[in-house]
């Protein structure tokens, strides 16, 4: 009987330190989500954030905040547990310290991009030292809201929509990213540089969001496991029916299937099943899953429209009005038995009383969150400065907060601002003045040119941006006619059209940047009005978007190897 006992104690143990570990790994997640979602050029100051909130939040939380929410049963905080001295259940402590790691990083997304590096751990100390611990004392450790009977399984309250509150008076106080809003103060789309990244992200945290509910059962034995199967379907389920909802709804909304709203959904699903998860049918799950969709998409178009708070993740919605969402909509879905007995929720005979208790909880957390951290924030505002410079936000926090001069070494990449104002990530493709434009919007019969627009002897550069997919025949054209070398660049860009009208993230981007090819050649010897003929043939198809060439007189060239100049520089080898 020992032995059973043993092996017993040794599988829940195992299940709550498997949690622990998945809870981690949605660091990661969240640094690839908020990475992806913001430019290139703060891409380092997002990581070192979300490995900073870890660090800082271990030691804080081990100090003092696990004894604050466990440290004893009292109403409004548990007790004081220094260094953890009076507890030796480690897999606990490590499984609700990877917990409050998580609350404290989902405000590294919203607050991206213009936060002073210092201020932003001074914060992240801060919440894990008493704001988390003491509102999860109260659910999760014995306080007067567990002792009401509200309901938060793994956090929806008392994780996720305590990161979301403080993520809103974090955005709120620090303010809009430069060229967020016009002087109208209609929205600007400032599109985040990696849908990959932020793809990966979702990925990586709805596999852990497995450990995260699943392992909240922290055990695995006797009806445990049955209870964890459960989970990990309405878990699932509620997250799949989210991401469906979410796309149907931005393909009608915004005439296209919006991707990173599309992404947002998944986590919506996630963070609003988290409350109930252990109690609701496979049927409440989707149910919250649908709603959950819909309370993103018009909670972030809300929260960045009407309310002009830039929040660049989306973080306010998926966590903070999802795990609302998702807590309330426990008190109607409240099916399977949860310890007292009965069926709670609304929908299947259990009345109001639940209900409002769930209401009660999440009106409460709300108010304690947002005042503390707006004392927080506004403190910091005015002692050591909460908001980067100027010149720090529009060159990036990488280089001035971190001296990386870029998260891409390998990729040159600029910072232009847009002719509204916005600071965007792009490449350069920026042109000389003056040039001389040839229009693309005429067909030409191409045949071998009888007058040159400079002398044999002359120098000319070509520049012809194009469609990416022409730049093979492009390339063939040149090479038919005696242009072997050229510089081939990835850009971005539109001409006066703005570009076809899309939407990120619910707003209308006043200018659209295309993906586009630039060839320069520098040519001599073979004819410039040459190279425009085979270059108008290859990529004319008669449709916008066909391309532009511009012709430049240069001065000079100098080859590096010989000292040639001139004419003689470019014998042998015609290229830019």
């Amino acid at each position: 009987m020992d032995e059973l006992k043993t092996l017993i104690t040794g599988l829940d143990t195992t299940w709550v330190l498997v949690g622990a570990a998945l809870v981690f790994f949605m660091q990661a997640g969240f640094a690839m989500v908020e990475t992806g979602l913001t430019r290139a050029k703060n891409a380092g100051n997002i990581v070192m954030k979300n490995l900073m909130d870890f660090c800082i939040g271990t030691p804080i939380y081990w100090f003092i905040g696990f004894g604050i929410m466990f440290g004893g049963t009292g109403a409004l905080i548990g007790g004081l547990d220094l260094f953890c001295m009076k507890t030796d259940d480690y897999a606990t402590m490590i499984f609700q310290t990877v917990f409050c790691a998580t609350s404290a990083t989902i405000v590294s997304g919203a607050m991206a991009e213009r936060t002073k590096f210092s201020a932003y751990c001074i914060y992240s100390a801060l919440i894990s030292l008493f704001v988390y611990p003491i509102s999860g004392h109260w659910i999760w450790g014995g306080g007067w809201l567990a002792q009401l009977g509200f309901h938060d399984f793994a956090g929806s309250t008392a994780v996720h929509m305590v990161g979301g509150v403080a993520a809103f008076v974090g955005a709120a106080v620090l303010g809009p990213r430069i060229g967020k809003y016009g002087k109208d103060g209609k929205p600007n789309a400032i599109l985040g540089h990696s849908m990959t990244l932020a793809a990966l992200g979702v990925f990586i945290l709805w596999f852990c969001w497995f450990g995260f509910n699943g392992c909240s059962t922290l055990a695995m034995s006797g009806d445990s496991a049955a209870t964890a199967a459960r989970i990990f379907y309405t878990t699932n389920l509620a997250a799949a029916v989210a991401t469906v909802t979410v796309m149907i709804f931005t393909w009608i909304r915004y005439k296209k299937p919006d991707v990173s709203m599309t992404l947002n959904g998944s986590l919506a699903g996630l963070v609003a099943i988290t409350a109930g998860c252990d109690t609701v049918t496979p049927v409440g799950a989707a149910i919250i899953g649908i709603v959950a969709g819909f309370a993103v998409v018009l909670g972030i178009e809300f929260v960045d429209q009407k309310l002009k708070v830039d929040d660049p993740v989306g973080a306010v919605g998926v966590h903070g009005i999802c795990g609302m969402t998702g807590t309330l909509l426990t008190g109607l879905f409240a099916y399977y038995d949860f310890g007292t007995g009965e069926k709670l929720g609304v929908f299947y005979g259990g009345g109001f009383h639940f209900f409002l208790t769930q209401l009660l909880g999440v009106v409460c957390v709300i108010a304690w969150v947002a005042v503390t951290m707006t004392i927080i924030f506004n403190v910091l505002k005015h002692t050591i400065g909460l908001r980067a410079s100027v010149t720090e936000e529009i060159e990036g926090l990488d280089i001035h907060e971190h001296g990386l001069a870029s998260a891409y070494a390998d990729f040159a990449q600029t910072s232009s601002i847009n002719n509204f104002g916005g600071v965007r990530d792009t490449y350069d493709a920026a042109l000389p003045e003056n040039p001389v434009h040839v229009d693309d919007a005429v067909p030409v019969q191409v045949k071998t040119p009888t007058e040159t627009i400079a002398s044999d002897t002359n120098i000319t550069k070509i520049t012809i941006v194009a469609k990416q997919s022409k730049f093979d025949e492009l390339k063939e054209a040149l090479n038919k006619i005696g242009v072997m070398g050229m510089t081939v660049t990835n850009v971005l860009g539109c001409g006066t059209q703005k570009g076809k009208a899309e939407y990120y993230r619910g707003v209308q981007m006043d200018l659209n940047l295309l993906p586009k090819i630039q060839v320069d050649v520098v040519v001599s010897k073979v004819s410039p009005a040459a190279v425009i003929a085979a270059a108008k043939k290859a990529l004319y198809t008669g449709h916008i978007g066909d391309g532009k060439i511009f012709v430049y007189n240069v001065a000079n060239v100098v080859k590096v190897r010989t000292g040639e100049e001139g004419f003689d520089a470019l014998q042998g080898d015609d290229f830019f």
